[in-house]
């Protein structure tokens, strides 16, 4: 028994040991790490950093703070050491964030020309598809649709996004091409039937050339679906439809 508790014991004081060199190993690891963030906050806070991801960093809370006249000090040199990397998000953070197309459409162009013969997707989204809804935002319907189309080229019929073809119905409809705005909305329904967005287009559509019956039943339909319509808590997307102009829209019908 004596030998028992006394390997038990040696048990424990090695565990022991263990678990105090892991806590203090952790310890200053965490003490180092924050040491070195300040650090590296410092180098770019006074510009001094040479690594463009270090002031890409930094500027991403305060960007989300919505303060993009702090922000994009230090984006524009994230940009400034590396535009290949870092261009698209500044795109993108003009188009969703500040609805400054021109600009967006600057870093965009720039970036495409920086890469040739490879699609760039900044954020994840496809160039074209970007700078189509830059055109749709600065209501240059016509070119627009070709850069939708380019993007539906890039990606394929079956894979580009569901909304390339919901921009192109409401492109065609600004433009007063009713009935082949209905056959782009159709377009997307082709890729699922879940898409408030486009049987919200195709009732306006059929309105204007007449055929209520039909524009009662695509309102319905958008009223039915809205649960999946384009949505996201941190951004309005240019193509965003809401319950309420639905149903103002179903009232005015009926």
């Amino acid at each position: 028994m004596k030998r028992f508790f006394k390997i038990f014991l040696i048990i424990v004081g090695i565990i022991t040991v263990f678990l105090l060199a892991f806590i203090s190993f952790a310890y200053f690891k965490t003490k180092s790490f924050k040491e070195k963030s300040i650090e590296r906050q410092k180098r770019v806070i006074s510009f001094q950093s040479n690594d463009s991801n270090d002031y890409f960093e930094y500027s991403g809370d305060i960007n989300k703070s919505g303060d993009f006249t702090e922000g994009f000090k230090f984006l524009n040199k994230a940009v400034e050491l590396d535009p290949k990397l870092h261009l698209g998000y500044r795109g993108w953070i003009r188009l969703r964030k500040m609805r400054d197309f021109d600009k967006a459409l600057e870093d965009f162009d720039r970036l495409d020309s920086l890469t040739p013969k490879f699609v760039d997707a900044p954020w994840g989204e496809d160039i074209d598809f970007l700078r189509g809804e830059c055109y749709f935002g600065k209501k240059d319907y016509k070119k627009g649709i070709e850069l939708f189309n380019r993007n539906i080229e890039n990606q394929k019929e079956d894979w580009a996004d569901i909304h390339s073809f919901v921009y192109l119905g409401l492109c065609e409809y600004e433009l007063g091409n009713y009935e082949k705005a209905i056959t782009e909305f159709k377009r997307a329904l082709k890729q699922t039937e879940n898409v408030p967005e486009s049987y919200f287009g195709m009732a306006k559509a059929y309105q204007k050339i007449g055929q209520i019956d039909k524009a009662k039943e695509n309102i319905l339909k958008a009223e039915n679906n809205m649960d999946y319509k384009r949505d996201d808590k941190y951004n309005e997307f240019l193509n965003e439809i809401y319950m309420s102009e639905i149903l103002e829209f179903k009232r005015k019908l009926n």
